[in-house]
């Protein structure tokens, strides 16, 4: 589920579970106009990215004690070395200073991305009765 939908859905769902965080999300895309994006980045507190686009949120964009959850994955060159690295859409450098929370790339939600792609795969093979022998070697 998008984690749009889990920031704005309801509080408390009847059965007494949390239903969603009862937050106003707003969608941004890759295409939205440069000078919109600065106006809805500069009032969010929880800013999840997922563009593909590196250096797309900066330092001076963000609103003091923000959350930033870079989920973006961009393969960029040095223009000294010439090697290649992973980076988020987020500058990180402008940005971990005034963010109250953010996580690098690589090494933030990657690792639990897989994780959890792993635990749903073997759900998916149970509940459709599949014969899964796991090893605990």
């Amino acid at each position: 589920m998008p984690i749009a939908m889990l920031l704005h859905g309801d509080g408390i769902r009847p059965d007494g579970k949390l239903g969603g965080m009862d937050a106003t999300t707003t969608i941004c895309h890759r295409y939205t106009p440069a000078e919109q994006l600065r106006v809805f980045i500069a009032t969010a507190d929880i800013i999840v990215t997922a563009a593909g686009l590196p250096g797309l949120i900066t330092g001076d964009m963000i609103k003091p004690g923000c959350a930033i959850l870079d989920v973006g994955i961009n393969r960029i060159k040095d223009p000294v070395t010439g090697k290649l690295s992973l980076v988020g859409d987020c500058d990180f450098e402008s940005c971990v200073e005034k963010a109250s929370y953010i996580t690098p790339v690589p090494g933030g939600v990657g690792p639990m991305t897989v994780a959890m792609l792993m635990c749903n795969t073997v759900s998916a093979a149970k509940n459709n009765a599949v014969d899964i022998r796991l090893s605990k070697d």
